[in-house]
């Protein structure tokens, strides 16, 4: 039997898999160490551009969430006096060498190898060091500035690439780029193909130069720019929401895009679902999806360690604020991963 790693990365080619394959956006976390931002003497950590990090609303982790008041450049025209990157030409083979080598070695290869370097992600640093109403603003009244500040990020981010994927060899890498909400990208497809894809383009033909394997990670309503991502040579996209027809997506590329997805359960009201109607409208929707390949679940087996436990009183949960269905809605991912697990051996059997 194909492992976990063999079982995806055949899928991600455009073959119809062994059995349903599983994907984690996780598995892409293998950056270069090189420029991570680190907490400075008073604990504030920022990143490459000068955005502070800040924790959650959930108080859960420190991950790389923007601040969202006070940001570091307020007129796209002086990008330039604001954002000083530093030199890739500054890290040294024997560097690169060593890190690729220690990445490799604690790999557990039982998942697929994947992962960057850079900033390609172009549209959450513009949206991060002006915001939202002044980055897309920008975007509409300063387009050419937008596009020298973007032209100096992928300068950057040209040489780091080049470095990591001969370097670390990747079985696989992604873009993580949150270019649209629920309902609709959060830029036209003129500007979007004038502005944001040459970016995107640019790293990714990094990458297929070398044979690797190219997905991308854009949550909301990505439907309206899936075409140009496509021509891009990107062969999977997480996680696919609701908001998009999958069905008329998976008719289109049919194996050639694979859509990782989960079992959104939003929408779901408390006492109005069982157990049996949950796990039956799921095993529906996989049945009809995943035909022929072009489908990877983007769920888990078991319960992630930082999560509280099932029987927490909602009251005390850090999610407490967020949902009134503390309990049903992690009882169904729980159902929904049971499905899962019995139908994925026998799926293409």
């Amino acid at each position: 039997m194909l492992t976990t790693r063999e079982n995806f990365l055949r899928a991600a080619r455009g073959q119809e898999p062994e059995y349903l394959p599983t994907y984690s956006l996780f598995w892409g976390m293998n950056g270069a160490p090189f420029h991570m931002p680190k907490p400075d003497e008073n604990g504030v950590t920022r990143n490459l551009f000068g955005v502070e990090s800040v924790r959650d609303q959930c108080g859960i982790t420190d991950a790389a969430m923007p601040k969202t008041w006070d940001y570091v450049l307020t007129d796209i025209r002086k990008w330039g006096d604001v954002i000083k990157l530093p030199n890739p030409d500054d890290i040294s083979k024997s560097e690169w060498e060593a890190a690729a080598k220690e990445a490799r070695d604690k790999h557990d290869w039982e998942v697929p190898f994947g992962g960057g370097a850079g900033s390609p992600g172009v549209f959450q640093t513009l949206m991060g060091v002006m915001g939202f109403q002044e980055g897309l603003m920008a975007c509409f009244e300063e387009p050419e500035y937008v596009k020298e500040f973007f032209a100096y990020i992928m300068d950057y981010t040209v040489k780091m690439a080049k470095n990591y994927a001969f370097y670390y060899k990747p079985e696989f890498t992604i873009v993580a780029d949150d270019i649209a909400h629920e309902r609709s990208p959060f830029v036209s497809v003129e500007v979007f193909r004038d502005i944001f894809a040459p970016c995107w383009r640019e790293y990714y033909d990094i990458f297929r130069a070398d044979d690797v394997i190219c997905g991308h990670h854009n949550c909301g309503w990505f439907e309206p720019l899936l075409e140009d991502l496509v021509s891009m040579g990107v062969t999977f996209w997480d996680p696919v929401q609701s908001s998009n027809d999958s069905f008329a997506i998976k008719a289109k590329y049919g194996n050639n895009l694979v859509l990782c997805q989960g079992f959104e359960n939003r929408f779901t009201k408390k006492g109005t679902v069982t157990e049996e109607e949950i796990k039956a409208q799921f095993r529906e929707y996989v049945t009809k999806i995943a035909v022929g390949g072009g489908w990877a679940y983007l769920g888990r087996s078991g319960r992630r360690p930082d999560l509280p436990p099932l029987d927490t009183p909602p009251e005390e949960s850090p999610y407490a604020a967020f949902t009134d269905n503390f309990y049903l809605d992690k009882r169904i991912n729980e159902w929904v991963n049971e499905e899962f697990i019995e139908m994925q051996y026998t799926f293409y059997k």
